[in-house]
């Protein structure tokens, strides 16, 4: 276990701020107090993001004459919060033809396809709007465009070299765009696009005109937060407003039935609510409906008006969760077998693997897994589907000090066609190519990721932010800790490091290693997951300070990462 501390740099932040969370956002790029205000009035504004006042001029059109809407999404939780969250809010807003699609990812793939298009075009639409995808789908747009239907693209992901003709794009990622915050997930855009719309129909006074009560767009931030976190964007400070508002709403209360239920189905404690909570417990029930079944159910979930059907929509997801989580074990197994036997993992930078019998909608998770266990860049690939039974499909996921996007790029540039398509982000990316165009890609791609990367990147360097001394270890500081967030990508939770004596160890729930730690004279309980017992009497360990509120009694927790024994 190499462990370096962060790299902090110069910071104006008061004494209020105790020191150790000083230091913490030093290392985050935080300068000035007024960084840490999360109000909603120092939002960004929308202007600057491109066509945006296009797209909502055309949509206050469609409100108004009572035109046909058409969302079309992607079946991620990103996708499925940006979905739902524009049929909620043009229906507010009085838009009686309002619908949505999402393409089912074992038929059709990704994007606004011209064969997704084809099914759209049933509905008759007058104007289709993308949500988390589109800034690729340039022959789709052409076949909608050519049949009549305004698209309007709202997306965040990286663009090709070309875009789509669409009638308006609003992308902050699209060259020259002026928009600080780069990181805003699908939803973000989503929610940026809403809340101009409403601002063209205020100034025209369709409110007053209709009778219509202007909605306040913060009603829709749970959406707004569940979809970003989930996405694992990174929380710049305009993401990190947009999520903490969404959290402080549904602590108190003010919550959506489909996500309340979804709160309930997880088991996590409403009025407790954390950042972490919507990234590994609700979020995957969520994304569960679009991996194994059809993203529609997640969907229709989150438009639920009562809990009892929000509840009975809930409950269906958990189940395709547990299966999920089934699936993805034993695929996993089957990935580190694949690996352990077609190669040596410290001599490569990176690892490719297939299993013809893998789900497609697991790849993803399997990728991100094998990526823990060897710190490589990975690429999970699985059979396409009789849509295409000669075809793979891939989903990477990435390490820090490579952008996996790029790498692709670069084995695109140098053999023309070995891709049949890709795109993505710095850490995570999606591709398909032909299964015999698959060890000629492995060689490719591992070329590309040696041009890239140094021996430290693939070294598994852990940051963390120091050691605390012991008074600093306290129920106190992890609560402040958690007054603090929302933590998540980017803007990672505080990790310290440190050794400490064990005076106790025992497993938990068939796989947990609960420990009892010494430090001085400070004795505190810790939590590792997926930890077998340690034969030691001293421990190094790489950990977070966390409230447990067991049984409604907060005591403090170290939530453990690593823990080896400690060098004597």
């Amino acid at each position: 276990m190499i462990i370096e501390k962060r790299p902090q740099g110069q910071t104006k932040l008061t004494g209020a701020i105790p020191g150790f969370l000083r230091r913490v956002f030093a290392a985050r790029g935080v300068h000035e107090d007024e960084e840490l205000d999360l109000g909603l009035p120092d939002l960004l504004k929308p202007d600057e993001l491109p066509d945006i006042a296009k797209a909502a001029e055309r949509l206050a059109d469609a409100v108004e004459q009572q035109e046909s809407i058409l969302i079309v999404g992607d079946y991620d939780a990103d996708g499925a919060t940006a979905s739902a969250l524009c049929m909620s809010v043009l229906t507010r807003l009085g838009a009686t033809a309002v619908d949505f699609l999402v393409p089912n990812r074992f038929e059709f793939g990704y994007g606004l396809t011209p064969e997704i298009v084809e099914i759209a075009l049933t509905r008759d639409p007058r104007i289709i709007v993308t949500v988390d995808n589109g800034v690729s789908s340039i022959r789709g747009v052409e076949v909608a465009q050519a049949a009549g239907v305004d698209v309007i693209v709202t997306d965040h992901h990286l663009p090709g070299d070309a875009l789509p003709a669409a009638y308006a794009l609003v992308n902050p990622n699209l060259p020259g765009c002026t928009f600080a915050s780069k990181a805003l997930a699908g939803v973000g855009v989503a929610y940026y696009v809403m809340a101009s719309l409403r601002a063209v129909l205020k100034n025209r006074g369709y409110f007053e005109r209709t009778g219509i009560t202007e909605p306040n767009l913060a009603e829709w931030l749970d959406l707004v937060a569940l979809g970003t976190v989930a996405d694992v964007v990174p929380l710049d400070r305009n993401n990190r407003i947009l999520v903490f508002q969404g959290l402080r709403r549904m602590r108190a209360g003010r919550i959506r039935p489909g996500i309340r239920a979804l709160i309930e189905a997880a088991a996590r404690p409403q009025a407790g609510l954390t950042a972490q909570d919507l990234g590994f417990a609700i979020g995957p029930r969520l994304n569960a409906a679009g991996r194994l079944d059809d993203m529609s159910e997640g969907i229709r979930c989150l438009l639920a008006d009562d809990h009892r059907e929000a509840r009975s929509r809930a409950i269906a997801l958990d189940e395709l969760n547990r299966a999920r989580r089934e699936i993805e074990q034993d695929m996993n197994d089957e990935a580190q077998v694949l690996v352990h036997e077609n190669m040596a993992p410290d001599d490569v930078a990176s690892i490719c693997v297939y299993e013809p019998s893998w789900h497609q909608g697991v790849i993803g998770i399997v990728a991100g897994r094998v990526r823990e266990k060897f710190h490589r860049p990975v690429i999970a690939f699985a059979d396409a589907g009789d849509s295409s039974p000669d075809e793979l499909r891939g989903s990477a996921r990435s390490i820090p000090g490579l952008h996996i996007r790029d790498a692709l790029d670069d084995v695109a540039a140098r053999f023309p066609g070995l891709l049949e398509k890709f795109g993505g982000h710095a850490m995570a990316a999606g591709l398909s190519l032909k299964r015999i165009h698959l060890e000629r890609f492995r060689n490719a791609f591992e070329t590309a990721v040696r041009a890239r990367v140094s021996e430290r990147d693939l070294a598994g360097v852990i940051l963390t932010d120091g050691e605390l001394v012991d008074d600093e270890i306290s129920l106190a500081n992890a609560q402040l800790v958690s007054t603090y967030g929302p933590w998540g990508q980017a803007f990672e939770e505080p990790t310290f490091h440190g050794v400490f004596d064990v005076v106790s160890q025992r497993v938990v729930g068939e796989k947990h290693l609960k420990v009892v730690l010494k430090t001085g004279s400070r004795v505190v309980d810790g939590i590792a997951f997926n930890q077998p017992p340690l034969r030691a009497e001293r421990v190094q360990i790489v950990y977070q300070l966390s409230v447990n509120d067991y049984r409604a009694y907060d005591t403090l927790q170290l939530r453990i990462d690593r823990i080896e024994p400690a060098a004597t």
